[in-house]
């Protein structure tokens, strides 16, 4: 049963998400399945390369505990998996959060000033950690993001940085299983050369800013791909 444990996790994150995505009389999600999923590919295809450089480079490994031991371009089968169906279920959540309260966003001066705060944090950790790579890595892209954010003041900002927050809760569940708070080992070592060495619970911090960055990539091409907005909930 170890074998399949990251398999399993990887699955029952986005089962339910994607059941109730076919649910006709509110959201009914699965009508934009084609740009959703578009946006989840290109985007992964970036984050994918990503981890086999860093697996190569040993920042971070897995467990064979916890694998069924098939291995694609040096990343197990359910890496591969994770990049395809946890960000469909973890934007799923801003999505029916968005539909059914779709009220509470940051108001345009709040969401420059959140913006501008990060880049700033984001871009003094990056040059001053320039040696440690997974730390240089995560906060440069989210550093860049936020520059993005910035310029172009993408409207999805506004409300995504909340549903972040929720979207955290099931993050540090899955992730905390995925570094061993859970385990006797952990599914996915990190190398603490190449990182701060700040951790909460097990999670490294630098996998929050990584998550950002892969989640809201996938909402700007979303947003880019689809024809119409998801029809919000009408009072």
């Amino acid at each position: 049963m170890e074998r399949f444990l990251y398999l399993l996790l990887v699955t029952l994150s986005f089962v339910v998400p994607f059941l109730y995505s076919f649910e006709k009389k509110r959201l009914h999600f699965i009508q934009y399945w084609k740009p959703y999923f578009l946006s989840i590919i290109i985007a992964g295809l970036f984050f994918i390369a990503w981890d086999i450089y860093f697996t190569i480079a040993k920042v971070w490994s897995f467990n064979d505990t916890y694998l069924t031991g098939l291995t694609i371009f040096y990343l197990p089968v359910e890496e591969w998996l994770f990049f395809l169906l946890i960000p469909y279920a973890s934007n799923f959540i801003h999505y029916a959060l968005l539909h059914f309260f779709p009220s509470p966003r940051l108001g345009k001066v709040s969401a420059r000033y959140v913006a501008y705060s990060l880049f700033v944090m984001a871009l003094t950790i990056t040059v001053f950690n320039s040696e440690k790579i997974y730390t240089f890595c995560s906060f440069g892209l989210f550093a860049l993001l936020m520059l993005l954010q910035i310029i172009y003041k993408f409207h999805s900002f506004n409300r995504y940085i909340l549903s972040f927050l929720v979207i955290l809760i099931p993050f540090f569940i899955v992730n905390s299983w995925l570094t061993g708070l859970f385990t006797e080992t952990p599914i996915v070592y990190y190398n603490n050369e190449e990182n701060l060495g700040i951790r909460l619970g097990a999670i490294p911090i630098e996998d929050i800013f990584y998550c950002f960055s892969l989640l809201y990539t996938s909402i700007l091409l979303f947003e880019f791909f689809k024809r119409s907005p998801i029809k919000q909930k009408r009072a």
